[in-house]
């Protein structure tokens, strides 16, 4: 008689998703004055319209409203699971071609090039649509999109979520370098460097968008609204495109629309705390034991800030918000201040239960695979991804749920 043994094979760990259920993000900050919660409702009011042509959109964009891109789970969010920009790109009998790389059920992706047409370092965004056809543009605005059919030369990025960046925008530089100062020696004995992004005028501490290179939060709306809308305002108060058929508004188009954004975003309260299971307190000791949180630091309090909500506040953002070395498998040969190819701001994890498109990106919808994409050569997270490598299945899995629990 033959006798089978029996294998006794141990679960593979997957990525449980995005959570189901009301949206635990899009709410004010708890504590607003009266005066702060007009200003945030206004700013949503403002952050959610869609404007068209003779509302200063173009003459070269990537969507015609801030809540667009930043849609879920709420206003203010990141891609949700239906991508508007084939509709926009044709919107008004607008004679715009649709990329490949843009899908419906794709994450909203802004482009740039590695490289201008004579080879030098470009970098900048090369916005997908032209006003070109539509019916409230003029008719001698003839103006054709960029090409975009050398895949080796695009880099894509997909929306940041902007829950909470009154929060992150209040933490003093002091603490964001004390912070680092403090894991330096462990961080050390795993390879992790770190290195804080500036400004290059006043040394002050960059801290928003992809490679942190962004100041404040007026700067990050004023110049999202002139290269993803082409809408002029008081900080960018030229047109992109030069064509002079393609003009007609009294410039800038927009007079305070860029502080009324800015305050809808200061005013958005984080999401709110998760309810972690027992599975997810396991992956939470994980997370800190591999090594996760000497850059995703979990909390950090902010300064003196003007507004009481804003002012000695616990910050759970799961970031140090330095940008660090992230290897070849992620880097997109673009420089923005002291940040390079392969470096990337920490990604604050707060809200990641809720994100379908991961990465700067959106190349993954799948966290263990995001997670291992943080382990190319170069990669200052090498030593952790090792380490994660080395967990049990079990222990995968209560990491991935804490994850997905924030």
């Amino acid at each position: 008689m033959i006798v089978l043994a029996t294998v006794s094979l141990a679960p593979a760990q997957t990525d449980p998703g995005p959570r189901n259920g009301p949206p635990r993000s899009g709410q004010p900050l708890r504590g607003l004055s009266p005066d702060e919660m007009q200003a945030f409702l206004h700013g949503r009011d403002v952050f959610t319209e869609i404007d068209d042509v003779a509302d200063g959109l173009g003459p070269r964009f990537n969507l015609d409203g801030c809540a667009g891109c930043h849609t879920h789970p709420a206003p203010g969010g990141s891609s949700g699971p239906v991508n508007v920009q084939p509709r926009v790109a044709l919107k008004f009998g607008a004679a715009n071609r649709i990329p490949p790389f843009i899908q419906p059920d794709g994450p909203v992706r802004v482009v740039r090039f590695r490289r201008d047409a004579n080879g030098a370092p470009d970098g900048g965004v090369h916005d997908l649509w032209v006003i070109t056809g539509r019916s409230d543009a003029p008719d001698a605005c003839q103006i054709a999109q960029p090409d975009f059919s050398n895949t080796n030369n695009l880099s894509f990025r997909v929306p940041t979520p902007t829950f909470g960046l009154g929060l992150i925008e209040a933490i003093p530089d002091s603490t964001l370098r004390a912070n680092l100062a403090a894991t330096a020696q462990q961080r050390r004995q795993l390879g992790i460097q770190g290195r804080f992004n500036v400004n290059g005028n006043d040394g002050t501490i960059t801290r928003f968008g992809w490679k942190a290179q962004n100041k404040s939060l007026q700067l990050f709306a004023a110049e999202a609204y002139n290269v993803e809308q082409g809408v002029t305002n008081e900080i960018f108060p030229q047109e992109r495109e030069e064509n002079p058929g393609c003009g007609g508004n009294t410039l800038p188009e927009s007079h305070g629309d860029i502080v009324s954004q800015a305050g809808f975003m200061r005013f958005l309260a984080p999401p709110a705390p998760p309810q972690i299971t027992d599975s997810g307190s396991r992956g939470a000791a994980v997370f800190t034991q591999i090594g996760c949180a000497l850059c995703h630091t979990p909390s950090l309090t902010t300064g003196n800030a003007a507004s009481p909500a804003l002012r000695a506040q616990r910050v759970d953002l799961y970031s140090d918000l330095a940008t660090h070395r992230m290897g070849q498998a992620l880097d997109d040969g673009i420089a923005q201040g002291n940040a390079q190819g392969q470096d990337w701001r920490t990604t604050p994890l707060w809200g990641l239960g809720d994100r379908i498109f991961l990465l700067h990106d959106g190349r993954t919808k799948d966290l263990l695979e995001a997670i291992r994409l943080h382990d190319s050569q170069g990669s200052e997270a090498r030593q952790v991804i090792a380490s994660f490598n080395a967990l049990t299945a079990d222990q995968k899995q209560d990491l991935l749920n804490f994850l997905r629990s924030l």
